[in-house]
């Protein structure tokens, strides 16, 4: 599958499907938007499949470490079937910012489906995700936000597509040009061994934490803080299928064949979800978009 031109495995659409069409049930369109953090991640509206992964994921924390506030302007890049969506867009409603998705910008007719099915979803409920706005991200994209108008940016488990794709200085680039000076760079992402070489990681969907570092540090940012808040020390990051071999994804075959039912999932299931690291990096006051 391609995306603008960036090829893409078919996993992540029907993966993304699954989960837009998991997400998309029992979402009331009248839900009052939270006014706190804590209340957005109890929402009724997500499901109980997301919840399940907040174990793993930890979104209070997360979110409180990289500083989302009240009256913020937040760009989420690639949200996906809208995991964290589900989440900050109806905080940032209820304390009255600005939610904008910076969403990829498919070809093909199934990665078409899958975007369109997030944004009629956030669209069909304004009074929970308010007045979302769209952006693209990809090889040919302009500005995801006017040049410093964003309080937050967030990158969340997706870096690792970016470096496969050769996006990776252009995502950073693109976020540091949206930031206000002093707004943060917010990143979730699996985390490879440290002595792993960042382009052959990138293909199992891990990434070394000094190079994702290095890449912000390439465009202007500062690293105000790392945290272990989504640490899994038993992740060993050797996998069969990649980081794509822990839950959620459970993959049992490569890429392109069916699953393998032979495969004992038993040992992956017992590290859980990967090991991430989840870094803080600030736009300095004095920098210029």
């Amino acid at each position: 599958m391609a995306y603008s031109g960036i090829s893409v495995s078919r996993r992540g659409v029907v993966l993304g499907a699954m989960a837009l069409a998991g997400c998309s049930a029992g979402r009331p369109k009248g839900a009052a938007p939270p006014a706190t953090i804590e209340a957005a991640v109890a929402g009724a509206w997500r499901t109980p499949a997301d919840r399940a992964r907040d174990a793993f994921r930890h979104p209070v924390e997360s979110l409180k470490f990289w500083g989302l506030q009240p009256r913020q302007t937040v760009v989420e890049f690639w949200p996906g079937a809208g995991w964290y969506t589900d989440i900050v867009a109806p905080y940032v409603t209820a304390t009255g910012g600005r939610f904008i998705a910076a969403d990829l910008t498919p070809a093909d007719p199934d990665g078409q489906a899958m975007v369109q099915a997030y944004r009629r979803r956030l669209e069909a409920s304004p009074g929970l995700y308010g007045k979302v706005s769209f952006a693209a991200f990809g090889p040919g994209s302009g500005a995801v936000a006017p040049a410093g108008t964003a309080d937050l940016v967030l990158f969340l488990r997706n870096l690792h597509d970016w470096m496969a794709a050769g996006l990776a200085e252009k995502a950073f680039r693109d976020a540091f040009t949206a930031l206000k000076p002093g707004g943060v760079l917010g990143i979730e992402e699996h985390r490879a061994d440290p002595a792993a070489t960042p382009d052959v990681m990138a293909s199992s969907g891990y990434v070394p934490q000094a190079y994702a570092i290095q890449l912000a540090k390439e465009v202007g940012f500062e690293l105000a803080a790392a945290s272990e808040i989504n640490a899994n020390p038993k992740d060993h990051h050797d996998h069969p299928f990649g980081v794509w071999t822990l839950p959620p994804v459970r993959r049992s075959s490569p890429i392109g064949q069916p699953p393998d039912s032979k495969f004992d999932h038993t040992p992956y299931d017992a590290i859980g979800e990967s090991d991430r690291m989840t870094l803080k990096l600030i736009k300095p006051v004095a920098a210029h978009a």
